[in-house]
This record gives structure tokens, sequence and C-alpha cells, in this order.
């Protein structure tokens, strides 16, 4: 980038020395224009060579090559250089977008386990997970990373699975569960049967498929080749016509005459107005976009994001706020702020997401010195004394092991119980949030003309319908992990019409293989995990679902652009083509034509970035 960058400045600095500076050797001008050209297109001219070895003859820079070089044989050595200055400009915002749309995720994303604590006898060894064999007993403590997939044979804890599903509520796991490595075992020592080697293991596959999933990608293909793949053999075949064709055929008519207007055919049909506006156009959309707090990585999502008929939503951290909060307080024989008091003394000295929901709705200052014998029940809750009284406050395991009666209502979210001296006092519901602008940007969506609005998210079936239905979307598909994700994109990939894209978005680490494999990955910036903004293509720095149409508005706006642009280059270009052909228009007339088509061309891509009224 650096290289190519100093090139398009010492070359310009060079070719307007030889263009503007009083030299009265032709020699020595003509050497400055040419050390000018090879500075900046010398790279082009080798990979045009390369390519017509490889059997490749026909792209933009055999046509690049063939147009400059000719307009160096009628002189015209200013234009030459400046095309080609031109086209490295264009290319350059090209490339960078390019580089940028996608880094090796892999190395961000922080699950793969470092060792294993083997049980051998009596005696526990670190070794490299890979090393661990079918069968093996392994030891997790609390801290540590699951290393690989198996079955807990003695222990209870709660375990983050954030990594895997992205639901911030951690979960219980106990003897007789399975257990997936890629979770971090957040309290109590669990003793585990190892069932898949590390090849095999959840945190493996995750691993493999965020590696993987990016060849094959869908990419849309950048006009100029489409376009050059059609009109640059055509421009060359009438070229050579035009120049030995008419001296043969007709008496009296000049070879150097026709040649010179063969010449001038391969000046006139350099595509310098396509080259210039049509990436203008689409960094100009790119602009716009990050006006609005959408970051575009390159200018062929922007143009894929005008075709999709699908789009797919993780939920949690996407749709949802991911913080969960007090939703609801059901006392019993108390008043509100008295349960919410005993529920947040009891939980004062825990930082799981659940106690913090409870002090956060406390909303005061805890007095410690109310507080005794604290005992935190692995997967059930908490037992402390306040004010004297035994206060239990956790889940229903948590009142059945204390032997009290409590409201069994099948509630959407997290119910938290709190019983006092073994009475009943009531119970908290604690569940995530919509994010405040999720319906408005289904319903924009849809009035977008979206086929399809499908959820995938790993949280349980209840509150995933719940969500689905409160919104308006099509299809949902829940208690999924990230391989079941990409299945299901898969199956989803097959509604989708031969030409429509597939946009899928999400917020995690484990959405970071499905944000690889749909047609367009968007990503919530503000709160998402790196590895997911590394892995999409498009990422929402506001963490806002309604900037998903927005971002669609400005795609299919900057593609009207783009069309115009190349609409109007090409009309015009053909008939200065014809013109220059029979003779009507000077070299220096076809030039400034087609400079004059590159200013308008130029002047209607800066409409992109206006992005005020969509």
């Amino acid at each position: 980038m650096k290289k190519r960058l100093w090139r398009i400045i010492i070359g310009g600095v060079v070719l307007l020395g030889a263009a503007l500076l009083p030299i009265n050797n032709p020699w020595v001008n003509l050497g400055l224009f040419i050390i000018s050209y090879i500075i900046v297109g010398g790279d082009v001219v080798l990979m045009a060579l390369r390519n017509i070895i490889k059997g490749n003859v026909f792209d933009e820079n055999f046509l690049m090559s063939l147009a400059t070089i000719g307009a160096f044989f009628v002189g015209e050595y200013p234009e030459a250089v400046a095309v080609m200055l031109f086209y490295q400009v264009g290319e350059l915002f090209q490339s960078y977008a390019v580089a940028q749309s996608r880094k090796s995720i892999s190395s961000l994303m922080d699950i793969r386990p470092d060792y294993a604590n083997v049980k051998r006898g009596d005696e526990i060894a670190t070794v490299d997970p890979e090393e661990v064999q079918i069968g093996d007993v392994i030891l997790i403590k609390p801290g540590e990373k699951v290393p690989l997939d198996g079955k807990v044979i003695e222990g209870n804890s709660m375990l983050d699975t954030t990594a895997l599903t992205g639901e911030s509520v951690p979960r219980e796991i106990e003897t007789g569960d399975d257990i997936l490595s890629g979770c971090i075992n957040m309290n109590g020592v669990l003793t585990v049967k190892v069932t898949k080697e590390f090849g095999e293991s959840t945190v493996s596959k995750i691993l493999d498929l965020v590696e993987n999933a990016s060849s094959k990608k869908s990419n849309s293909e950048r006009f100029i080749t489409r376009f050059a793949r059609y009109y640059t053999p055509i421009v060359v075949i009438i070229a050579v016509v035009l120049a030995f064709a008419p001296p043969l055929l007709i008496k009296g008519q000049e070879f150097s005459d026709w040649i010179y207007r063969a010449l001038s055919f391969l000046v006139v049909s350099c595509p310098c107005a396509l080259v210039i506006s049509i990436p203008l156009s689409f960094f100009g959309g790119i602009g716009g976009a990050s006006k609005k707090g959408i970051l575009v990585k390159g200018s062929n999502y922007l143009e894929a994001l005008a075709q999709t008929e699908i789009v797919v939503f993780d939920k949690t951290g996407t749709l949802t706020k991911g913080v969960f909060t007090v939703q609801e307080v059901k006392p019993q024989n108390i008043s509100k702020e008295e349960l919410l008091e005993l529920a947040a003394f009891a939980e004062s000295y825990s930082n799981h997401p659940i106690s913090l929901s409870l002090k956060n709705a406390y909303g005061k200052d805890i007095d410690n010195t109310r507080i005794a014998n604290v005992e935190e029940v692995s997967g059930h809750g908490v037992v402390a004394e306040i004010d004297g009284k035994s206060v239990a406050v956790g889940n229903a395991k948590l009142m059945d092991k204390q032997n009290v009666s409590y409201s069994k209502e099948e509630l959407i979210g997290t119910v938290v119980h709190v019983a006092a001296d073994h009475q009943y006092m009531g119970y908290i519901l604690i569940a995530d949030e919509l994010k405040p602008d999720a319906k408005k940007a289904i319903q924009d969506l849809k009035s977008a003309g979206i086929k399809e609005l499908v959820m995938l998210t790993g949280d349980n079936k209840i509150v995933a319908d719940k969500v689905a239905k409160e919104l308006g979307i099509d299809k949902v598909y829940s208690e999924l992990l990230p391989t079941n994700k990409v299945e299901k994109l898969e199956e989803i990939f097959h509604s989708k019409s031969q030409k429509g894209k597939l946009s899928f978005v999400g917020d995690g680490i484990n959405d970071a293989p499905v944000l690889a494999r749909a047609d367009i990955g968007m990503a919530m910036g503000g709160l998402g995990s790196d590895a997911a903004i590394e892995a999409a293509d498009i990422v929402i720095m506001t963490d806002e679902p309604s900037k998903i149409a927005t971002a669609m508005k400005i795609s299919k706006k900057t593609l009207t652009i783009a069309n115009q642009n190349t609409m109007f280059a090409i009309g015009i270009k053909i008939i200065v083509l014809i013109l220059s052909a029979l003779g009507f228009a000077t070299m220096w007339a076809a030039v400034f034509a087609d400079v004059g088509v590159t200013v308008i061309a130029i002047i209607n891509s800066f409409r992109a970035l206006n992005v005020k009224k969509l």
C-alpha cells in the first residue's frame, strides 16, 4: 500500500515537471515522461505481460497498457502518464478497502485452551490438550477454560458459555451433564471424563470454521474486470482492423494516416471515466455510510448489500441489549422495596450478572454490617443472614432444598426466588431487554422488500419465540451452538434466488463463523467482540439494528449512481470512438471529450456522500 502511494506521488511530481518545466530538449522531455510512466504504471504493464503468458490476455491491465503505450506512439505523452496515474489512484482506494476487509481472526479468539489437567492416579499432569485421549479424566479448576468435550463425573459449577452461545447468563453444570470445550468454569472444581479428542472437540471445530469459512465467501466481481472481458477484445480488434484494412482495401489510403486513427481510437478507448468514477461512487457511498456510523470494509460488499433478499439475526447483543435487568418484582407479604433489599443484600458479595442486576435495581448503598454468614450454594443461589434472618435467594432448586413452598408460574426469563426464615417472600424476574430500535429495524427491512427475516440464537426456545413474535420475525431457530448456526445458515441459503444475497447480523465470538460464511456479514461494533468485528464485512458502530436498513438504502443509492456513470461514460465513449474512427475527432478533441466525461462522472459520484435524505 505504501509503495503504491509513494509511486503515485513520485510519478505525479515527475509528470508535472515534464509538463510544466521549460525543457527545450525533446529527448529529455520524453525521458521524463517515460520515467514517470514506468514509476506509475510499470507494474500494470508487467501484470499484463504475465497474464498474456498465462493465456489471460484481455483484462483491464492489458487495456490500460495498450491504450497508454498507444498514446506514447501518437505523441500524447502527458495523456499516457495521466491516464495511468488516475488508474493507479482508483486501484489504491480499491485495494486499501479490500486489504482491510478481513484479517485473521483466529488469533483474536481467546477460546483455544492452553493446557489440560489430566488426572493420573493421585497426581495431576498439565499437558497439551492435543495429547489427551478419549477416556482420560481431567480436572477443571475455577477460572480455567474447558479444554475438551466430556461428561462431568464429579462436582458442580456454573459455566460462562458466552464464547459458544453468546448468552451472558452462566449455565449450571453438575454430575452427569455433558460439558463443551470453550466454556469457562466459574466457581466449583469439576472432574470430567473426556469423550472427544481435541481435533473433534467443539472449540477445535469453531476455530476451523472461522479459519476456513471465508474461503466459501461469494464475492461480487468488480465491474471494471467484467466490462473489460468484452470491451477490451472488441476495442483491440476494431483498432487492428482500423489500422490495416482501409489502406489494404482502398486505393490511395496511407498506412500512417490509418495507424494514427487506430492509435487515437485506442487512446479514446481508455476507460478513464469508468476507472475513476466507479470506485469513487462506491467510496462515496462508503464515506456516506461512515457518517451514519456504518463501517463498510469494501466496495464489493456495498454492491452486494443492494441485492440482499434474506437477513438472518443473532439475538443477544444484536436485537437485545445483552444486559440482564430486573423486569418484574412480585412480593408476597412484604413491599417491593423490601424484597429487592433482601435479594440485593444476599447477593452483595457476588459479581454474577444476576447479582449485579439485583444490586443495580436496588440502587442504594449496601450496609455490610447487616450481613453475616454468606454461603454460596453452587448452582442454586445464596444463603445469608440479614438482620438475624436466614435469607435464601436463588432458583427453584434452592427453594426445594430449603423446603420452601414457592410460585411455580411459567415465566420467560430468569426467576430469582426469595425466602426469609423458610417463609416465601416472592420472586424477581430478570431478563434481557430489546434494543429500543429493534422493532423499527424489522419494520424498515420489511418495507425495503426483504424476502425473509430469520433469527438464530443459543438462547432457550421460550425466550427466542417471545422475542421473534414481539418483533415480527418470520422464522426462529433456538438453542444453537456455532456449528448448528452454520448448518442452519446453509439450509437458509437455499431459500434465496441465484442472484440474491444473504446477510447475517451478529455480535459475539460465537457468531464469527456465521459472519464469515454469509454473503454479507454484519457485526454490531459498539459492544461486539473483536472476532465478530474482524470477521464481518460491515460493522454497525452505533450498535443500532435499524442502521441495517440505512446501509441498504445507501447501497442502492450508490449502485444507482455507479450505473448512471457507467451508462453515461460508455455512451459518450462509443460516440467519440465512432467519430475518431471516421476521422472527425482529432486527438485533442478526443482527449478533451474523455476528460470532460470523467469530470462529470466524478461530480455525479460525489452525490453518494450525501446521506441526509435517503
